[in-house]
């Protein structure tokens, strides 16, 4: 484990929220990620927008080292895995999932997973439509009613906006979580952010380079 993780306890489970842009679950040695976008890097070099091929890779090498370094035996992804139509990072995602056979690869489907059918039926990936219950989790990509389940999703993007004493300011990507829903942030490059305000009632942890720090 990385000495810079949270330890958190949500539902009952206690869960680690990692500086990766990703959630282990060890009681269930799952690994759990929202908003890849894999695709939008030659999607935006397509038309014209100069971004180095070396940021599609990316995302691909953080995923396999975290499969790794946490032997991870189910990965659930909760929507957004490619972001528009098929180029080759398609491709580069199924080499990963061959290679990594002893993981399960789970995805919740999202607003941007298009894809022809046939595609995701042919992958290795397990397909569930619109959500998915385990525990005391339901896993979806946008905000769902849990119906006594916590509610587990993707989707905002979520971040929040830190000011200094000379009212500066940065927006920071976080780890968002309500009484009754939580809100992973995106795992991808070049994702953007949706800044979320905080309650009493939240807790919100801020990823800052490679550490998660608890928002007080």
């Amino acid at each position: 484990m990385t000495e810079k993780h949270v330890s958190y306890e949500l539902a009952g489970e206690l869960i680690e929220l990692l500086p990766e842009k990703a959630i282990y679950w060890p009681a269930r040695q799952m690994l759990i990620v929202a908003d890849l976008h894999f695709g939008k890097v030659t999607h935006f070099r397509k038309s014209g927008i100069a971004i180095p091929m070396e940021a599609a890779e990316d995302g691909l090498i953080r995923l396999e080292a975290l499969i790794n370094e946490y032997q991870v035996s189910r990965l659930m992804i909760l929507g957004d895995l490619f972001h528009s139509e098929l180029n080759h990072e398609w491709d580069d995602f199924l080499e990963l999932c061959y290679r990594n056979q002893q993981t399960q690869f789970e995805l919740v489907r999202g607003n941007h997973d298009i894809l022809k059918p046939e595609l995701y039926e042919r992958s290795p990936m397990v397909i569930h439509q619109e959500s998915y219950s385990i525990g005391p989790f339901l896993f979806s990509h946008d905000e769902m009613d849990g119906q006594g389940q916590y509610n587990m999703h993707g989707h905002i993007h979520p971040g929040v906006r830190l000011y200094g004493r000379a009212k500066q300011s940065m927006r920071m990507p976080c780890y968002f979580f309500g009484p009754q829903r939580g809100v992973l942030p995106a795992f991808g490059t070049f994702t953007g952010l949706h800044i979320l305000k905080q309650s009493v009632k939240d807790d919100v942890f801020i990823i800052a380079a490679d550490a998660v720090m608890k928002l007080e």
